[in-house]
């Protein structure tokens, strides 16, 4: 978990170099090898590995807007995947989704789009599961924003009644776009909904990803053993802005430091030094991680863009 923690911290402080290159001195979102908006997930780790540790490959994810962190602890081809977000035709998607468009069947992940539109997909495969009688479970991972619309609460309504094998992760980082959750939501954590479907529900107070792992084993065990759906809230805090070049003015700018101080990556690895794991060992962790990222980000900028002509390949059968 404190590797793929890394790697997914790692991989985002790179992209935002990339990103940003071409765009100053006036920020400009189509300018750059990596045009369009760009939302990172700095600080939420623990959402994804906490749960993703338990997943096998068979087991669907899917993921809203800001999903990086979801793909990398999936176990998403993270050269295929950096590829995607340069646009490149060796991209998961030859260069035609991008960043909030990644789709990766080797390992059954995909982002499903903004607010809730993931979600839907996670009960399609659950249903699947149940249906060829498979050991397999779906989550769907959202901001706490999608808790409001109408997709998750269909979603899960229909989950309940068929006793889906379906986790529903919200992670609670206080802000849907500009506006704050005590302007948006009326019950004070997404969990309590579950109550209303007759579910599980629990929350993961301090971005702790122990404590993530810890619930996410019992919704995953409910799950494939036909219990039915869980939803987790999880408490953690973006570090960044909604995308890359937000100004950020409905935020208390003087917030960002604390949170940085309460680092989940920082907490585990001082719990790893209590005598789970030598510097060393952390050390050649660390190590390995970043090596992947820097050779999936030499992979990306080594591709070949698209030519015309394969603009519509793959798009109509011969």
């Amino acid at each position: 978990m404190y590797e793929t923690m890394v790697k997914s911290r790692y991989y985002e402080d790179t992209m935002v170099e990339a990103y940003n290159e071409g765009k100053k001195p006036v920020f400009n979102i189509g300018a750059g090898p990596v045009p369009g908006e760009m939302h990172l997930s700095t600080g939420q780790e623990p959402a994804a590995v906490g749960i993703c540790a338990h997943l096998n490959k068979e087991d669907t994810v899917t993921s809203p807007h800001r999903p990086h962190h979801h793909a990398i602890a999936k176990g998403v081809n993270l050269k295929k995947m950096t590829a995607e977000m340069f646009g490149k035709i060796t991209g998961l998607g030859k260069g035609k989704g991008g960043h909030m468009h990644l789709f990766d069947p080797e390992v059954k992940f995909s982002c499903g789009g903004i607010i809730a539109a993931g979600i839907p997909h996670a009960v399609g495969a659950a249903l699947a599961a149940k249906k060829k009688g498979k050991n397999w479970v779906a989550v769907a991972f959202v901001g706490e924003g999608a808790a409001n619309a109408g997709g998750f609460h269909e979603s899960l309504n229909l989950a309940a009644v068929w006793k889906l094998p379906l986790i529903v992760v919200v992670e609670d980082n206080a802000y849907g776009i500009s506006v704050p959750k005590r302007a948006s939501t009326a019950v004070e954590s997404n969990d309590k909904r579950a109550a209303a479907y007759g579910i599980a529900g629990a929350y993961v107070r301090n971005n702790d990803p122990i404590e993530m792992y810890r619930v996410s084993e019992q919704a995953i065990k409910r799950a494939r053993n036909g219990q039915g759906p869980t939803i987790i809230e999880i408490e953690t805090h973006r570090h960044l802005g909604h995308f890359q070049g937000d100004p950020e003015l409905y935020r208390d700018m003087e917030e960002v430091p604390n949170l940085r101080k309460i680092d989940p990556i920082v907490k585990v690895k001082e719990l790893l030094l209590e005598g789970i794991a030598t510097a060393e060992e952390i050390e050649e962790l660390e190590s390995r991680a970043k090596q992947e990222v820097d050779e999936a980000y030499a992979f990306a900028k080594e591709s070949e863009y698209p030519k015309p002509e394969d603009a519509l390949a793959d798009v109509f059968s011969k």
